[in-house]
């Protein structure tokens, strides 16, 4: 009868990635609000600072959910407790959707 080997994992680092990511989604949706209120108060009319700040966000969401992404490739992490790399990953993809969409209207 052969052996079973178990393995064990006792790794409880999060990873980098997850970090980066969930950081720039904070960043995003922070300067989402911001615009918001901004765009808001202007009664629509924000200028390109606020254009800028928006495609700076919009940018900024896609490399955290990029970055989100790639965390899970790394090595010698505990995913089941990294709850920064999927946050991070869904709150980023979410933040680029609404950016792309906001877009689209926009130009519609």
């Amino acid at each position: 009868m052969a052996r079973k080997k178990y393995n064990y994992n006792f790794v409880r680092k999060p990873s980098e990635g997850g970090k980066e990511a969930l950081y720039m989604a904070g960043a995003s949706v922070f300067l989402f609000l911001l615009a918001s209120v901004v765009s808001f108060a202007f009664r629509g009319n924000g200028g390109i600072f606020l254009g800028a700040a928006g495609l700076f966000s919009f940018l900024l969401s896609g490399y955290g959910f990029y970055v989100g992404m790639k965390s899970f490739k790394e090595k010698g992490k505990n995913y089941r407790f990294s709850v920064m790399s999927v946050l991070g990953s869904i709150t980023s993809g979410g933040m680029l959707v609404a950016w792309l969409a906001l877009f689209l209207i926009g130009v519609r």
